[in-house]
């Protein structure tokens, strides 16, 4: 028996009502059997005739998301829930990469056949609403059991590169071993250079996915080398022994100082993974995984300002400094990553302390005066604006003034 949220039972009813039968299936049974809370849930439906019936049949529970209809994938958004319905289906390779299939929706098909396309055998574990049946086509309990990630079927597992990746990152977060023979398809499908196939949003989204949902992110980074991708992933080549491990471990490290945040997460962990690159390397490595030119440029922004401070030696001028170039509070959790010090840890603690005491944690210092102050004074605007208000930002975090009135005097002073 899976204990599914009670009130799916109003949809399921009226499924039923219509003579369709939903089964519930994947990850949120998959997630069930581990003990692991999930609030996303893929439900499978039998005996539907139309994608319009099935829209209507939705519609009165919430808003209808209905971009996967190519795909027979209706989405729907009920309280904190996220739910995907789709039709039983077989899926044909047509063309290279992770779209390249032709999908055939059939109505008649029996659970079994229509699993058979799903990528790992604790993927393809559900729950029949109907029956309150557990169906396991494939012996997927038994390998959570075993703690082992086998493929359904190697051949359909060859035909999509995106389940390589896939395979590493849940070996990753659940702590499985790869079978045999799937470690053996990985490897050959990664020689024949099946992520040259994969657009580079999908290759972040499974790294991603490895790196923030992971508690031992290492071994998953450690597959990718064992299977070979670093010929994809190539920056990592420049590392030797003592760089890769120190990468490893604080990978792990920043896994368990992860805050509630999954984008400050994200820029976090792709921080710590380029950390021994060179920032050339760096560059070229997340560029290859995303278009996001915002992130790329906040992850290198932390890496180029790693060493701006001395942990063991500083002062408020430094701190006010600091938050002039980087968000100190990531900064601070970036920093604790990446040392193997107690004292700089504590140093890095008592940093993030002072910080916040300053008002600098989130954001640099708010200059106390600006330009229109020099326009009171009589000033007409000129090139001497910048190098008059930068000469009072040093002077202000140096202490020199502390107030907007003390601030007024020393420029009067100035000019």
């Amino acid at each position: 028996m899976i204990n599914y949220p009670k009130q799916l039972d109003v949809i399921f009813n009226k499924l039923l009502n219509n003579s369709i039968n939903p089964i519930i299936v994947g990850g949120f049974v998959r997630d069930f059997l581990l003990q692991k809370e999930s609030k996303d849930i893929d439900i499978e439906l039998y005996g539907i005739q139309s994608f319009s019936k099935l829209e209507e049949i939705l519609k009165e529970f919430g808003s209808v998301n209905s971009f996967g209809r190519s795909f027979g994938v209706c989405k729907l958004k009920l309280g904190d829930l996220d739910l995907d319905f789709s039709f039983a289906r077989k899926d044909s390779k047509v063309s290279q990469g992770h779209k390249g299939f032709e999908v055939e929706f059939d109505t008649k098909l029996d659970f079994k056949t229509a699993t058979s396309r799903r990528d790992f055998t604790i993927n393809a574990i559900a729950f029949d609403v109907q029956s309150k049946k557990i169906l396991d086509p494939f012996n997927g309990i038994n390998d959570l059991k075993k703690r082992v990630l086998k493929a359904v079927d190697t051949d359909k597992f060859r035909e999509d590169p995106l389940r390589v990746l896939r395979a590493v990152q849940f070996s990753s977060r659940f702590h499985l071993t790869i079978d045999k023979k799937l470690f053996k398809v990985c490897k050959n499908m990664v020689a024949n250079r099946c992520l040259n196939e994969l657009p580079k949003e999908r290759i972040f989204l499974e790294i991603q996915k490895l790196l923030l949902k992971s508690s031992l992110p290492s071994t998953g980074i450690e597959l990718l080398k064992n299977i070979g991708t670093f010929i994809f992933f190539i920056e990592f080549k420049e590392l030797d022994s003592t760089h890769y491990n120190s990468t490893l471990k604080a990978l792990d490290k920043m896994s368990s100082l992860k805050t509630k945040d999954e984008a400050k997460n994200t820029l976090l962990m792709f921080s710590v993974l380029c950390h021994k690159l060179s920032s050339s390397s760096s560059k070229k490595l997340l560029t290859k995984l995303t278009t996001n030119s915002s992130l790329i440029a906040k992850i290198l922004n932390i890496l180029e300002h790693k060493n701006s401070l001395n942990f063991n030696d500083f002062i408020d001028y430094d701190i006010y400094t600091l938050a002039t170039k980087v968000n100190i509070e990531e900064f601070s959790i970036f920093s604790h990553a990446i040392t193997d010090s107690q004292t700089t840890s504590k140093n890095i603690s008592k940093l993030k302390i002072r910080a916040q005491e300053l008002g600098v944690l989130n954001a640099k210092a708010v200059a106390l005066l600006q330009g229109r102050d020099l326009l009171i004074l009589g000033m007409q605007p000129s090139k001497e604006f910048s190098k008059i208000l930068a000469k009072a930002y040093i002077a202000q975090i140096s202490g020199i003034f502390h107030t907007k009135d003390d601030a007024l005097i020393w420029l009067k002073k100035l000019l």
